[in-house]
């Protein structure tokens, strides 16, 4: 049984993609898009993923049950990010000037 492994050349050429990934990135933070930052930087950070997972930690020749975990993996990230997200998007803003008052004494007589 021979192990499959991922050429230099793959390697070297998805280094590259990660290059012009980063330089994407970068220019993309320069642009106020306000949502549409958040967007391409998760989009563009997600391609970075894919690559990473794919070619430099050798997923794509692995057996399917290394597969499985990668995915469990990415499924529990998921599940972090969505409480995450449940517990920040449900807490109301908070302003310097919504501190409580000190109570005001009334004169005495």
């Amino acid at each position: 049984m021979s192990a499959r492994t991922v050429s230099s050349k793959a390697l070297w050429a998805t280094w590259a993609a990660l290059l012009v990934l980063l330089g994407l990135t970068w220019t993309a933070a320069r642009f106020d898009l306000g949502v549409g930052n958040t967007i391409i930087a998760v989009s563009i950070s997600g391609a970075k993923m894919l690559l990473v997972l794919l070619f430099f930690m050798q997923v794509r020749y692995s057996p399917r049950l290394i597969w499985i975990f990668a995915g469990a993996g990415f499924v529990w990230l998921l599940i972090m990010i969505s409480l995450t997200m449940s517990d920040y998007l449900t807490r109301r803003a908070v302003s310097p000037y919504d501190r409580a008052q000190p109570p005001t004494q009334a004169p005495a007589p």
